[in-house]
Parts: structure tokens; sequence; C-alpha cells
């Protein structure tokens, strides 16, 4: 069962997008979907008054859910329109699936953690997105069987650009990720011009934890 969302618990959300908006972010669809989705569900109960911080928190399995912010920084450079078909490499605690999710998009999300990905999909089924598929698999193959993407995102550092998930997206599409290594990474985005070329952005400088190869029972 999903933990109460408060008074207070909205209240702490409220003040948290109006820092979010102090750092730049102006899409009202995004803060919505934010003010939409609880954070705490996301916590464990001891935890809760963590998740209204602006804050990365361990999660478990040496992963984190990503600070609000950043979250909400990787959805608006997304610039997603309603049915877009999306992709999302590292489920983690699922709170950037149900963010997407809540903007009416198609979102298919993968995670190579089998007991990540069990907890993500026991909490999600309660929200009973229609428009939500949580895939356990290695994120560097992407999700062939759902392509062609509209946009990709990715919640962890590659070393190199994954080209199998590029191939995957449509002409025009966006792939938003952090790209780099433990030392130095980049907020990136992604256009893909042709099958054959993509025009790349650099955003700001950022940390996340490395994408891995493989999967994990």
């Amino acid at each position: 069962m999903l933990p109460k969302d408060t008074y207070k618990h909205q209240g702490m959300r409220r003040k948290l997008l109006s820092e979010i908006m102090d750092k730049g972010i102006t899409d009202e669809r995004v803060l919505a979907a934010m003010m939409r989705i609880p954070r705490h569900f996301f916590f464990e109960k001891v935890f809760i008054e963590k998740a209204y911080e602006d804050k990365a928190f361990p999660i478990g399995e040496e992963q984190t859910i990503s600070q609000p912010s950043t979250v909400a920084l990787q959805t608006q450079l997304l610039q997603l329109q309603k049915n877009d078909r999306v992709l999302e490499i590292g489920t983690g605690s699922a709170y950037q699936a149900a963010v997407l999710a809540s903007m009416g998009n198609r979102v298919i999300s993968i995670e190579r953690n089998r007991k990540l990905h069990k907890r993500a999909k026991h909490l999600i089924n309660q929200f009973q997105f229609n428009k939500l598929t949580l895939l356990y698999g290695d994120g560097y193959e992407g999700a062939p069987a759902y392509a062609p993407f509209d946009k990709v995102i990715i919640t962890a550092a590659p070393p190199s650009i994954p080209t199998k998930l590029i191939d995957q997206m449509k002409i025009n599409g966006i792939m938003v990720l952090p790209f780099g290594n433990d030392a130095q990474q980049e907020l990136l985005r992604i256009t893909k011009i042709s099958d054959q070329s993509f025009k790349q952005e650099v955003i700001t400088k950022c940390m996340f934890v490395p994408m891995l190869k493989g999967t994990v029972d």
C-alpha cells in the first residue's frame, strides 16, 4: 500500500519545486508532473523526511534516486510532447519513470538489477499507469521490440555514446544523458539528425553512477 500524501508532504513538495524553479526549470508541465508524483512514495518510511531535499539519496544496490532538480532538468531537456514514446535507461526507484508517465507519455524503462526492478514494479503497479512498462535487462541493448523512440533518457553515465540506443531513436529524436567517467561527467543532449549523424550539446557538469553492461540477479 502506498504511503499517505498529507498536506504536510504537499507543502514540502511545493517548497522543493520553488527551489527547482529558482535553478532555472521553467517547463510548467514538468513542474506539474513533479507536484503530482509524491517523491516520498519512493523512499523507505524511515527516510521520508529526506524525500523533499534537493539531493540524491541511496536506494540500495549501489544506486541512488536522482536529485529532484536533476530529474526536472533532464525531463525539461527532452522537450516532451504528449504521447511521445520514451525509453528510460536505469529505472532505479522508478521516480523518473513515474514523472514521465504522468505527463502522458508511453514510457519503457529498463533496469539491469533484478532486485531494483522487482521493487520498482511492485511500487509502480500501485499507481496504475497504463502507459508505463518496466523491463529487466541490459540498458545498452535498449528495447528494440518497442522502438522507434521519440525520446531517450539515461540516468547513469556511459563512458561512450551508446550507439544501439541512437539507432532505436526516430529522426529528430532527442536523447538526454550524463556522459563520462568517475572523474568528469557532462550532461548532454543529443538530437538525431539522420541515420548517420547526430548533434551534440553540452548542458552542464554533473555526477551520476556509471552505466554498466549486462544484468545483475
